[in-house]
């Protein structure tokens, strides 16, 4: 018997949609990343100017300070990840006990507790891919420090300061890439949480946290406000 065999041909459905509705959003918001269209290539363009102001400052206990802010972000969502997914495991320790509790919610779709548990472990696994990405993420920004510290001194040529910038930039925006991927999985393991209604609920919740996504990384205001503050 494998995992997905537990699970109502409805639900497999909704499963299939789920994946194929965070896949392919995921592969369009890159392909439009890497035309300069969302908001992490808007504020990529603004890491390569820090990166190169950077690089003539003589004192950058500012830049290090802005680095380490950025590093407890991702550290906090890590922490995060790792505590859900504790609770999760926890809640499939509990097995009968958890699912008799489930079934005296409101609105809540009891289809068996094999279905539950399977459900369970699904939604861990999202946490599991956000944990992987967000470490990731952090990794990344520890090599941006000690790519800062390596920078060249705000006495160096412009050239040796132009490669370091475009690389350094470079590293930070694939930290940030990273840490958005673990930081939308959480989205989408919201959605993935109605799935204990029903599964057109999930379906529905998950159009609902692309559009959501779709509108602040393509269509807010802090997008136009990131790109006006672009040198032209």
């Amino acid at each position: 018997m494998t995992l997905f065999s537990l699970l109502p041909t409805l639900d497999l459905a909704a499963l299939a949609a789920f994946i194929a509705l965070w896949a392919g959003y995921t592969i369009f918001a890159d392909r439009l990343t890497g035309k300069g269209h969302t908001l992490l290539a808007s504020t990529a363009r603004h890491r390569r100017t820090w990166m190169r102001n950077l690089c003539d400052r003589e004192v950058r206990v500012a830049d290090s300070a802005l680095l380490g802010n950025l590093m407890r972000s991702v550290s906090f969502f890590a922490s995060a990840s790792v505590l859900i997914m504790g609770g999760l495991m926890a809640l499939l320790g509990a097995g009968e006990r958890a699912y008799a509790v489930l079934q005296e919610l409101p609105f809540v779709d009891a289809s068996g507790r094999g279905t539950f548990e399977t459900k369970v472990m699904l939604l861990t696994g999202v946490f599991v891919y956000a944990f992987f990405q967000i470490t990731w993420s952090l990794r990344q920004f520890n090599y941006c420090c000690v790519l800062l510290g390596a920078a060249p001194l705000h006495t160096a040529d412009a050239r040796t300061k132009d490669i370091f910038a475009e690389h350094a930039a470079r590293l930070n925006a694939l930290a940030a890439n990273s840490f958005n991927r673990g930081l939308r999985a959480y989205y989408f393991a919201l959605a993935m949480m109605t799935w204990y209604i029903h599964a057109g609920v999930m379906v529905a919740a998950t159009l609902a946290v692309v559009a959501v996504l779709y509108r602040r990384e393509f269509r807010s205001k802090t997008l136009k406000a990131l790109n006006a503050a672009l040198p032209e």
